[in-house]
């Protein structure tokens, strides 16, 4: 047993249950072979005839002579079917069947892969076009934060350039306000100066004319005139000046004189009364230019040149005459 084994090791295994299977073919046969048989033989049946009376108010007449009846057709009975063939056309029957049902089986799965199929691409659809929605959205939100934030900047701008207007007029305004504060004092100071000025020279104004009466006063007792000498020539003092006199105290006035104007024609002719010591006692137009500031401007330079120089005899002339002309 051992050596047949080793020899047929791949021995099919014994298959269970095939006369029960064979039975039952055999009998789905038999029942088969049964309903044939039936149904051929109800089929070559001769139906029955029907009669019917039809009764009327017509005068009874001889009622024809029916024909007489044809004879039954005798119909012969099909041959029995071959139990091979009957098998091999149910086997067929099945097998067309099993191959519709696998049919419609395919085309329910092929329905549901092409539904299927048909749902992911609409899925998909729904998912590209909800991206794109979202990317639109996107786009949409940035252009309006761009543009929101562009609209800041621009505001923030404005408002720095404004505020740096204000700044700027504000500064001009303090400016102005600082100059003409500025003018303002300066003016108030050159008045203040003037005023302090014209009572400097008015004292000093009336110092000299005492001084000058003294003087004079003096000279009268010695039997004198100290006032009758008096100069002609420009800058020149009395006729008891020296020659180089007259130099001395161009060379003393012409520094001071401080005008800014028109120079042409202009000439004014100021009378000098001194002290010996050169201190000027008062000054006078002897003769205007015809503009009054020249005029001003000449008497305030012979006022600011005190004291006058002395002469070569260590005294200065006591009254003498100074002709002064613009430089130009």
């Amino acid at each position: 047993m051992n050596r047949k084994k080793s020899v047929y090791p791949l021995q099919p295994p014994r298959e269970r249950g095939t006369w029960r299977a064979f039975a039952l073919a055999l009998v789905m046969h038999v029942l088969l072979g049964l309903f044939l048989y039936h149904g051929i033989h109800w089929q070559n049946s001769t139906p029955a005839g029907a009669e019917a009376e039809i009764w009327t108010d017509i005068s009874p007449t001889p009622a024809p002579t029916p024909p007489p009846p044809a004879p039954p057709v005798r119909v012969e009975p099909a041959p029995p079917v071959d139990q091979e063939q009957a098998d091999i056309a149910l086997q067929e029957k099945k097998r067309k069947q099993q191959e519709a049902a696998r049919a419609a089986e395919l085309a329910e799965v092929q329905r549901q892969k092409a539904l299927k199929e048909q749902q992911e691409q609409e899925r998909r659809q729904a998912e590209l076009a909800a991206q794109k929605a979202a990317a639109a959205q996107k786009l949409k939100q940035e252009q309006a934060e761009k543009l929101r934030e562009q609209q800041e900047q621009q505001q923030q701008k404005q408002a720095q350039l404004k505020k740096q207007e204000q700044e700027k007029q504000a500064q001009l305004k303090q400016q102005q306000e600082a100059q003409q504060k500025a003018e303002a004092d300066k003016a108030a100071k050159a008045k203040a100066a003037a005023a302090q000025q014209q009572a400097k020279q008015k004292l000093e104004q009336e110092r000299r004319a005492r001084l000058a009466q003294l003087q004079g006063m003096a000279g009268q007792g010695e039997g004198g005139n100290g006032l009758a000498k008096s100069g002609t020539g420009s800058g020149s003092g009395g006729t008891a000046a020296s020659p180089g006199y007259a130099d001395k105290v161009r060379r003393r006035v012409r520094p001071n004189i401080i005008w800014a104007g028109e120079t042409a024609g202009l000439e004014t002719i100021v009378s000098v009364h001194c002290a010996p010591d050169g201190q000027v006692l008062s000054a006078s137009i002897q003769k205007g230019s015809g503009n009054a500031q020249w005029d001003q401007a000449a008497l305030n330079a012979v006022n600011a040149s005190n004291p006058m120089p002395l002469d070569t005899n260590g005294r200065a002339p006591a009254t003498f005459l100074i002709t002064l002309r613009p430089a130009g």
